[in-house]
């Protein structure tokens, strides 16, 4: 049985390690691609994104560059949206989706203000008051210190200019609403039990809109199950990487 491919879309503001638990698990099984998506981490000095489907343009330049045909994607937050819009431009090429603690919809008049206020803010103040502040939102309170210094360091190292950018490409994405039911190939849904960003409530919605999804809430997580609770999201993910395995 073959293994597929696995790629791991990154959230903002963050970067490529916040998948190291998930590289450490499964890389010795199969292939595991984890980038940096454009202005962030090890690509902080590349052009940042105009269009949100750059980022989705990106992973899909990265698939042909490292000659990977087919893979399961898998996103958190921002990168389940990107992934969602992988989705709609080469499904040809993907065998499973992971969509974890993110939302289909496009963005309400309101997300739209306020994205672009917050991307102002960062241009003006930087990264750290932003850090401070969604901290104990991103990951739970209760969460370990070495979590909380991880999560904090890649939100302050994230360059400002290619942190706006984002918020603005992401404030006029595409609504993938109508796109789920559509959807040929397995998805799991993962959501922290806490997560105040995208509520369990979104993850529901989303399971109940995939025609082939299952659906795990990790409890004693907020916004970043696979850091927080790592043990129980890669046995979520192993298990599901094992059905599209065994489908392929």
């Amino acid at each position: 049985m073959t293994a597929i491919p696995l790629v791991l879309v990154h959230g903002h503001p963050f970067d490529h390690t916040m998948w190291r638990p998930q590289i450490e698990a499964f890389s010795a099984s199969r292939r595991v691609l984890a980038p940096d998506l454009r202005g962030y981490g090890t690509a902080a000095d590349e052009p940042p994104v105009k269009l949100f489907e750059d980022f989705a343009r990106d992973i899909e330049a990265l698939l042909d560059e490292q000659d990977v045909p087919a893979c399961v994607l898998a996103g958190l937050s921002m990168g389940g949206q990107i992934v969602m819009d992988c989705r709609r431009l080469f499904p040809e090429r993907i065998r499973g989706l992971v969509l974890a603690d993110t939302f289909p919809a496009g963005e309400t008049p309101e997300g739209v203000r306020a994205r672009h206020a917050m991307a102002d803010r960062l241009l003006r103040e930087g990264m750290r008051g932003y850090a401070d502040e969604v901290l104990e939102k991103m990951v739970a309170p209760y969460a370990g210190a070495e979590v909380k210094a991880h999560v904090h360091g890649m939100m302050t190292a994230t360059r400002p200019e290619s942190a706006a950018a984002a918020l603005r490409a992401r404030a006029a994405r595409t609504d993938h609403r109508a796109l789920l039911p559509r959807v040929t190939v397995p998805a799991l849904v993962v959501v922290g039990a806490d997560d105040t960003y995208t509520p369990v409530a979104d993850a529901e919605a989303m399971h109940a809109a995939l025609p082939d999804s299952r659906l795990c809430v990790i409890e004693g997580a907020a916004h970043l199950p696979n850091l927080e609770r790592p043990a129980a999201f890669n046995a979520a993910l192993g298990e599901f990487l094992a059905k599209v395995d065994a489908r392929s």
